[in-house]
């Protein structure tokens, strides 16, 4: 069994920055893409970015340029840099892996609240 580890969030004020991590607590298994969702009060889970094995990443429009998401293969570890965070940005952040043979492997969030 593989688990993800995050850690990082919390509270900071508008225009703060906020650097979530999240580790794969085994290496044995294949790590191909891996990601952060966040899911807000009332509202659905939604991408905030991802990033291949290759380290291609993809983002959410409205992070762009404002959050960075990079990984260390070695550590099997995935970090978010979020920089001028607004309070839109207040949700609970899910790391995602896609583990080969497991499938989708998700972490057990993180909050992060984004004071005005």
């Amino acid at each position: 069994q593989v688990q993800l580890v995050e850690s990082g969030g919390g509270l900071v004020q508008a225009g703060g920055s906020l650097r979530l991590s999240c580790a794969a607590s085994r290496s044995i298994f294949r790590i191909n893409d891996m990601g952060w969702y966040r899911q807000a009060p009332g509202k659905q889970r939604e991408l905030v970015a991802s990033i291949s094995s290759g380290s291609v990443a993809v983002y959410a429009d409205s992070v762009k340029g404002r959050f960075t998401i990079s990984r260390d293969n070695a550590k099997n570890t995935v970090y978010l840099q979020m920089n001028s965070l607004k309070p839109e940005d207040t949700a609970v952040y899910y790391c995602n892996a896609q583990i080969a043979p497991l499938g989708d492997v998700w972490g057990q969030g993180t909050q992060v609240t984004v004071s005005s």
